[in-house]
């Protein structure tokens, strides 16, 4: 028996009739009865028809799905079988079924009718967005692939196309025959075929039929689109599906290298010369032929096509990079056919006689120095690159211009009849400038705009923080570069020996103190993002492998690229110098070079300035980061980290004894932080980078004015490369000792004590640092370091820590604060009142908190501990003469 639920709602109905049925009436009314009155028309000649929803049998025992019906305001009634149909059929409503299954007789019996079907999700999809019920002609179980167009190329069998077909079209999804432009994804059985190749040169994403499958195991999953990249991207067929490739032409290491991407990109490899390859990819600037006849059915490719396949994240079409021996026939033909057949080729021709025309009076030197070993890339560093003095001289030598980034001069540069030494000089400075400039035209065009273009195939191959990582500030430098290039072309054109060349880098002092600093500081990051980046992205490595192939590069890595600007300015500088040396002392340049050349010492001077604060900012947000707690207030502009020492303390403070402690000594204070004993998760920024978690729990952040002395414990059997801190907070009158053991070698305590020293007198302003060292027994402050290391030593502390934290566990009393506070008051008036004796040890010991950098109260000291409360007066004895 069919139960009903009817809900009336007078403001809102959904009607699914389809729009069609109005069509032929509404174009026989007139434009003057359409603008009168077609809405009254409409209503008495088509009565609107209600929307009612059917679930049928376990659709009806949902009460989420009723729930969702009454939000957006639909009647509903629930039937158990296909007879009661019969009873529920009315002109008056447009039906709507509701089925759980869509495997299942009812859905079939349903379906045969041309009845419209719905699954549950889709009620809840409307409900949840607030909009009516979706028309459609085809049973809708869910929207999971709605406003998809998809396209199927290799299926033989038609029982998988049907089902694959069936299921798009429960998810909302819509299938075309023919491959269009409105395909958003190609479902291949194969990497062969029309459709393929088609889908690969318009950046069609091609999809695996397991998308389909597992798109549709997921169908109840509210808000899931089959779109999506995470989801999709485990589907996508990759490059080398069907694939299995040789290599002929490379380096061992390249070779392997390269079948380690093959097997990557779903292909596989076999040895040169077996029978079942279907690619053979060559090393076209080695192999000048092969060394086997290849059959019909072998592709023989050159790497570009390699690297290409990777890179768009699909099979390239090997037509375009089929290899061809040189001088062949074919070759020539080939070459022939494209030269008649490309478009704009007079324009191509013309541009190319102008880059003849204008490599003709340029020098014949190379504006790329030989291509150094593979190895190189990874050792460049910039470290003294900016010191003038240590510049080669080879660096200033560019020469030729790069063609693709040739641009035609105004005018061509006059040759004077008799050259003097300072018209070369200029000349050789206007052509290194040019040559640099292209080489950043270079950067820029090859490498940075391609990644940063929208709509990639296969998706953006870096993330936009990557990007701007790498390049920095590489535009700025072009366009101050380039308007010093058109300034120096001017000059050299109407070179007279009187024009001022130092005037034009005067001009642009201040452009270059902006622009470079941000380039040259974060330069090694720049390289490092690009080797990590290489190593896990496939596609960004095939990307480089491509450009750094052409010609425009010299054959240089992105790398070596780079480095250009970090060397050009000292360059430049030694240009100057010579320049000055072939002026004149009556030419006003002569005093204008000089003040040219200092303003680029001051630019350099600059750089490393801040170069050097850069890298001690980074510093000390490192120290943030591994030390857990680590106080905010050690971020400061004028604070740089001097040396970090990993010991173990010997005392019971600053942590127990035996814990392992490092110290990080700045230039104003002293971090203590202790090994942590139990590690959190790693950190996650919102770009996804990961870092690792914090390995150090914070102490106490000391300046180093509390440090009265520091002493230097004399070696015996019992106590190895030990020393100690004499410490005073400022709220106490009793003198605290932090005894150390330093467990590296790589810094001698004897260096390392000095050091703490220097920049302790440095703090307190006093000239004499060697008075703050003292050399103490270690019978006097009772050091010792025997059996630190032993295992029944690290079981002790094990078992103090324990027990510890079972005390704390089960301590169920908690001293009231009012009392706890009294407590502390009179202890304090009783320091205060009388000097100190023996019974008042413990009030002399106590080390209460203090951050005096910050000037308030914080919790980083602790309490002294009973160790100095039983020998408060043997170490005021023993520290009476040091202070």
């Amino acid at each position: 028996m069919a139960e009903y639920g009817m809900l009336t709602s007078t403001t809102r109905r959904t009607s699914l009739a389809d729009s069609s049925i109005f069509d032929s009436k509404v174009t026989e009314i007139s434009k003057e009865n359409l603008l009168i009155g077609s809405a009254s028309y409409v209503e008495e000649e088509m009565p609107q028809i209600e929307t009612r929803v059917i679930l049928v049998q376990e659709a009806g025992k949902q009460e989420e799905l009723i729930k969702a019906l009454k939000e957006i305001k639909v009647c509903f009634v629930k039937m158990e079988s296909v007879e009661e149909f019969e009873g529920l059929d009315s002109p008056e409503f447009e039906n709507v079924f509701v089925v759980m299954d869509f495997q299942d007789s009812v859905f079939n019996d349903l379906y045969k009718a041309d009845c419209r079907v719905i699954g549950p999700p889709v009620v809840l999809n409307c409900s949840q967005k607030g909009e009516p019920l979706p028309f459609s002609c085809r049973p809708l179980y869910c929207t999971s692939m709605m406003n998809l167009v998809l396209c199927f190329t290799g299926f033989r069998k038609k029982e998988e196309l049907v089902r694959l077909v069936t299921l798009v079209h429960h998810m909302g999804g819509v299938i075309r025959k023919d491959f269009n432009s409105k395909v958003t994804h190609l479902v291949a059985n194969c990497t062969q075929g029309e459709k393929f190749r088609v889908a690969v040169s318009l950046g069609t994403p091609i999809m695996k039929p397991e998308w389909i499958y597992k798109a549709w195991e997921r169908r109840n999953e509210q808000n899931f689109c089959a779109a999506v990249d995470d989801f999709r991207n485990e589907f996508k067929v990759p490059p080398f599906q069907d694939c299995v490739l040789s290599f002929l032409g490379f380096s061992d290491e390249e070779k392997t290298n390269m079948e380690e991407m093959t097997e990557m990109q779903g292909g596989k490899y076999l040895p040169l010369g077996d029978e079942r390859c279907t690619h053979l990819v060559v090393e076209e600037n080695i192999v000048k032929d092969l060394p086997f006849e290849p059959s019909k059915k072998l592709y023989v490719v050159k790497q570009e096509w390699f690297w290409g396949s990777i890179q768009m994240d699909a099979r390239a079409g090997e037509t375009m990079y089929l290899y061809e021996k040189a001088n062949t026939p074919e070759l020539k033909k080939s070459v022939s056919m494209l030269s008649l057949n490309t478009p704009n080729s007079n324009r191509k021709r013309r541009r190319l006689k102008e880059t003849l025309a204008q490599l003709s009076r340029e020098t014949d030197l190379s504006p790329f120095p030989p291509r150094k070993r593979a190895s190189a890339e990874h050792s460049l560093s910039i470290g003294s690159l900016l010191d003038i003095s240590n510049t080669p001289e080879s660096s200033i030598n560019y020469g030729e211009t790069p063609k693709s980034c040739t641009k035609s001069s105004k005018n061509s540069t006059p040759v004077p009849s008799k050259q003097s030494a300072r018209w070369q000089v200029a000349k050789e400075l206007y052509q290194t400038e040019s040559n640099y400039v292209n080489i950043l035209a270079t950067i820029i065009q090859l490498f940075q705009v391609p990644l940063e273009e929208e709509g990639q195939r296969g998706g953006p191959i870096l993330a936009p923080e990557e990007i701007k990582t790498i390049f920095g500030s590489i535009p700025d430098i072009f366009d101050v570069h380039t308007k010093i290039k058109d300034d120096l072309e001017d000059l050299i054109v109407n070179w007279d020996e009187n024009k001022s060349v130092g005037d034009i880098f005067l001009k642009y002092s201040k452009d270059l103190v902006k622009t470079y600093p941000p380039f040259v500081n974060f330069f090694e990051m720049s390289k490092e993002t690009i080797i990590k980046c290489e190593k896990q992205k496939p596609r960004f490595h095939a990307f480089l492998k491509i450009n750094q192939a052409k010609p425009e590069c010299g054959r240089q890595s992105l790398v070596e690229l780079l480095i250009r600007p970090v060397q050009r300015l000292p360059s430049v500088a030694l240009l100057l110098n010579d320049l000055k040396k072939h002026t004149a002392d009556e030419n006003p340049d002569k005093s204008t070079l000089e003040k040219a050349i200092g303003s680029l010492k001051e630019v350099m001077t600059h750089i490393n300035e801040d170069k050097r604060k850069t890298e001690a900012q980074k510093q000390i947000f490192d120290v943030v980061y591994e030390v857990d707690g680590c106080p905010a207030n050690l971020l400061s502009s004028h604070r740089s980290l001097v040396q970090r020492v990993e010991t173990i303390s010997l005392g019971e403070h600053p942590c127990d004894r035996g814990e392992q402690v490092t110290l990080f000594l700045f230039n104003d204070c002293l971090e203590i932080a202790r090994k942590r004993h139990k590690v959190i998760g790693t950190f996650r920024s919102p770009h996804g980078q990961t870092r690792p978690p914090a390995s150090l729990k914070h102490i106490h952040l000391m300046p180093l004015s509390q440090i009265k002395k520091v002493l230097d414990i004399r070696e015996t059997e019992d106590c190895h490369n030990a020393f100690a801190l004499l410490v005073r907070p400022p709220t106490e009158q009793a003198n605290v000792l932090l005894s150390f053991q330093m467990t590296s070698d790589e810094l001698p305590k004897e260096n390392w004590l000095k050091m703490l020293c220097r920049h302790v007198a440095n703090t307190i302003c006093k000239a004499d640092a060697e008075n703050l060292i003292y050399t103490a027994d270690p019978e006097t402050f009772e050091v010792n370091t025997k059996d630190m290391d032993s295992t029944l030593s690290r079981a002790s502390r094990a078992i103090k820590k324990t027990s510890k934290k079972v005390t704390r566990a089960f301590s169920f009393s908690k001293t009231p604060k009012r009392a706890l506070r009294r407590a502390l008051m009179t202890s304090h008036s009783s320091v205060e009142g009388r000097s100190p004796s023996s019974s008042d040890k413990h009030g002399m010991s106590r080390l209460s908190s203090t951050s005096s950098l910050a000037g308030i109260p914080s919790p980083s000291l602790v309490s002294l501990p009973s160790f100095f409360e039983r020998r408060s007066h043997t170490l005021s004895r023993s520290t009476t003469h040091l202070i």
